[in-house]
């Protein structure tokens, strides 16, 4: 399949009408979740989802990346060539090195956590690697990411360098945030993360608003060269909250360049999405609004860049937003206060089993993009380079007092500064009656 032909596919996408058969009260009779792992009980069943047809027979695909049609075509020649592969070199390596900085990363951050260095609530991100690298690899650097509060990992893939992450982790001075914004808080206005957001749904109108910027820019004051998007991440548990339905009919009603990216990974901390919505299909909430609504594996990267691309591209030529579920899972406690003692291990590990590192290193060893001791090369570096983020945090100086009301305050004569003209807080009587706590 062209990437014209998927190109067409995307843009003819219309609401899906299914007739739905009726069933008796008996359990046995009421069919199965779509969604992987899960059966009627909310519970991965592994007999159930060995069977061939469990898939495919309980998710109506609405569309079908163009990875799967490579791949079928790939397996019915003896030597694929490099027209069939779904990613060259430079890009397959390019992606694998941000995954394992993703995956190493975190790993790292809960040694700190638990050494005491890091405070407060810390989501991790295993797991999750194939759609943070899947659409952001992707992208300008003028191009806008709004996260979550799983977003360490978002900022990695834009670029905010590992040492400025980890010590805005640490709440030092040297972080990308000067050691205000902790874990949930990522900011970088020169690589337009646009954060980090604590609350669930918060970051969405946020980024409605730089798409509508990037529209307003282009149309209104005619800037031509200005054709950036806006790529928002959130999770399954923000699908049903007003601001998630809200900015898609924005979003859709002024045609703004913008991709809502639903990280589904099945859980909304101790709560099971198939317990918490009346249609689990979160891609299903697109058509209503007028766009596509896509669903991808979201733990393949090269079926997410696949998808990422079209989206992308329809964002930046002026077609509108898009709604894409990545169906993925977290390897992690939903924070590393959680002793993740809610989810079925049999269903954590049928997820580990398709971890995504795991299956591009397999595609690209397996295809001669890159040798077994290439891909090794590749983590000693980045090994070394988490490694010397921690050294720097660690060695960086924490904030001084007097930083502690910048940045909060618009008026800078306002309550953050005394009638002396000097901050407050750099009054030692600033705390006073507080010492205790």
């Amino acid at each position: 399949m062209s990437s014209s032909t998927f190109s067409s596919s995307i843009n003819a996408i219309k609401p899906c009408f299914c007739t739905t058969k009726n069933h008796s009260l008996n359990p046995s009779s009421i069919p199965t979740s779509s969604f992987f792992g899960s059966t009627h009980k909310l519970r991965y069943n592994p007999l159930t989802a060995n069977s061939p047809s469990f898939f495919k027979k309980n998710r109506q695909t609405h569309i079908v990346a163009v990875s799967d049609v490579k791949q079928k075509q790939q397996q019915l020649k003896s030597t694929p060539s490099l027209g069939n592969l779904l990613i060259t070199k430079e890009e397959g390596l390019e992606v694998y090195e941000d995954m394992i900085l993703g995956r190493s990363f975190e790993d790292m951050c809960a040694q700190m956590y638990y050494r005491g260095k890091m405070f407060g609530f810390v989501h991790l991100y295993n797991g999750q690697e194939a759609v943070s690298s899947g659409f952001i690899k992707l992208l300008k650097k003028q191009d806008t990411v709004v996260s979550t509060y799983r977003d360490h990992v978002h900022a990695l893939s834009k670029g905010v360098p590992a040492r400025q992450v980890m010590s805005e982790l640490f709440g030092k001075t040297t972080g990308c945030v000067r050691g205000q914004g902790g874990s949930m808080h990522m900011f970088s206005k020169e690589h337009n993360l646009i954060g980090g957001f604590a609350f669930i749904g918060e970051g969405i109108p946020i980024a409605t608003g730089t798409a509508f910027t990037s529209k307003y820019n282009r149309e209104v004051l005619k800037q031509a060269d200005c054709d950036h998007v806006t790529v928002a991440f959130f999770g399954d548990g923000t699908c049903n909250n007003g601001q998630f339905f809200e900015c898609l009919n924005m979003a859709a009603l002024w045609k703004l360049p913008i991709v809502f990216v639903v990280e589904n990974n099945l859980w909304a901390i101790g709560m099971s999405h198939l317990r918490a919505t009346s249609d689990p299909e979160i891609w299903k909430k697109g058509p209503a609004f007028g766009m596509p609504g896509v669903h991808v594996d979201g733990m393949d990267v090269l079926k997410v860049r696949e998808v990422a691309k079209e989206a992308v591209e329809r964002a930046r030529r002026g077609d509108g937003p898009t709604l894409v579920e990545c169906e993925t899972y977290r390897f992690r406690g939903h924070s590393l206060a959680d002793p993740d003692e809610l989810r079925d291990p049999s269903e954590k590990a049928h997820y580990a089993a398709r971890d995504p590192i795991t299956a591009l290193k397999k595609y690209l060893i397996e295809n001669k993009l890159a040798s077994e001791a290439e891909l090794k090369a590749i983590e000693k570096k980045i090994d070394e380079l988490v490694e010397e983020a921690v050294e720097f945090a660690d060695a960086s100086p924490h904030p001084a007092r007097n930083q502690l009301l910048q940045n909060v305050f618009a008026d800078p004569k306002g309550f953050g500064i005394g009638p002396d003209g000097k901050y407050r807080c750099e009054d030692p009587k600033f705390t006073e009656g507080t010492a205790h706590v």
